[in-house]
């Protein structure tokens, strides 16, 4: 099969959607499908062979973060030479209502469109004033994949119609074979995170930090993300601040021996998430988690038995439920235990599998005359767009 992926975000920087993206590509590629991923990137950022470029992307405020996105003419004509020379069985589009790629193929493409939604925002003002603009572009997807039961909730609420829910993907064999590192461990906290961006919640963490360490005086920060390490610890007494080590841009590599190493991975986040890849990916490793109460991360962490929930932005409970953690190792054996068997579900030999379905039954739609009871129902199942 021929598959044409679009990442609406640059591909220079590291985030949950492109790391989904080229995971998804990457095991498609290994199945012996051929696959082209359209993306924004700067002229220096080295590409893999299945990535083209759609030009420099610039920032844009979406999400409750700052996206690095490309739209206009330029980039309209590059869709359109992509999928001419691509000549795609399917298209597959993530987060087609973001002022991107997804968007301006949404609008040049024929044939099988997919559309993956990521962001869980019940509240977006913009979504919805921009719907009249959005509806001739969706109404040309033939099948819509949401990430999470709160992502599908903002697409029923905001843009109607349905889609089915397949969660992001993750080699949990990966993080699962990692060796730990041995200047990581030893009572270690882990964070992996844009240091920057408050909603990845870092602020509430460095707040817990000093009833943590009062009542665990070994304990240590481990941080990995880029952004303004001195402002991040400025609040910090300067007694605690040599007990926080910055690591900064970490590989996949290192990123999977941190999360084999440390004794409890903090996910302080605050909003704006639909699922929590970084959660999966903790757990993947063995690293027991401990999390904000966000929906999304509840329902990833299997309603809190796959890991620890504390009160959203509450620092205190959060220092609580970490020093309860760091003292308890058999509390943290049974949370290894029930995530490592939890997070197989979103293995990507899982996963990749019921994408590939949704490709699958887009792609016979286009070559069928008529639709039979059983494409009816595949076609429920799916949220496909309706004739």
């Amino acid at each position: 099969m021929r598959i044409g992926i679009v990442c609406p975000y640059s591909w220079d920087v590291p985030g949950g959607v492109q790391f989904h993206i080229r995971d998804l590509a990457e095991y498609f590629i290994r199945l012996g499908h051929e696959v082209s991923v359209l993306a924004p990137a700067d002229d220096d950022t080295p590409l893999p062979p299945y990535v083209v470029s759609a030009g420099r992307a610039v920032p844009v405020p979406y999400n409750g973060s700052v996206a690095r996105l490309n739209f206009g003419f330029l980039s309209a004509a590059r869709v359109r030479r992509w999928l001419h020379d691509g000549a795609f069985d399917v298209v597959h589009i993530h987060e087609p209502t973001s002022p991107s790629l997804g968007l301006l193929t949404c609008w040049a493409a024929q044939g099988p469109i997919v559309a993956t939604f990521h962001t869980s925002n019940p509240r977006s003002r913009a979504m919805i004033a921009a719907y009249s603009i959005l509806q001739a572009a969706l109404e040309k997807i033939s099948a819509r994949i949401a990430v999470s039961e709160y992502a599908r909730r903002t697409l029923v609420e905001h843009l109607g119609g349905d889609a089915v829910v397949i969660p992001n993907g993750v080699d949990v064999d990966f993080f699962a074979g990692a060796e730990p590192k041995p200047e990581w461990q030893g009572e270690t906290i882990g964070f992996i995170g844009r240091i920057d961006e408050p909603r990845k919640g870092l602020p509430v963490l460095m707040k817990a930090l000093p009833k943590i360490m009062a009542a665990r005086p070994t304990a240590r920060l481990l941080v990995a993300g880029r952004g303004d390490e001195e402002a991040a610890v400025e609040h910090l007494p300067a007694e605690l601040r040599s007990r926080v080590e910055f690591l900064g841009m970490i590989s996949d590599e290192d990123k999977a021996r941190l999360l084999r190493s440390v004794d409890v991975y903090v996910a302080p986040n605050t909003g704006g998430e639909s699922f929590g890849i970084i959660l999966v990916e903790a757990m993947s490793a063995g690293a027991p988690v401990l999390a904000s109460d966000l929906d999304a991360f509840v329902q990833v962490l299997d309603q809190g038995r796959a890991g620890e929930i504390f009160a959203n932005e509450d620092a205190d409970a959060l220092a609580d439920a970490a020093v309860r953690l760091l003292a308890d190792p058999e509390r943290r054996a049974a949370l290894r235990e029930h995530g490592s068997a939890h997070v197989r579900r979103f293995d990507w030999s899982t996963v990749g599998a019921d994408i590939l379905s949704v490709y699958e039954t887009v792609t016979d739609g286009t070559t069928a005359v008529a639709a039979d009871e059983r494409s009816t129902g595949l076609r429920a199942r799916f949220g496909l767009a309706r004739d």
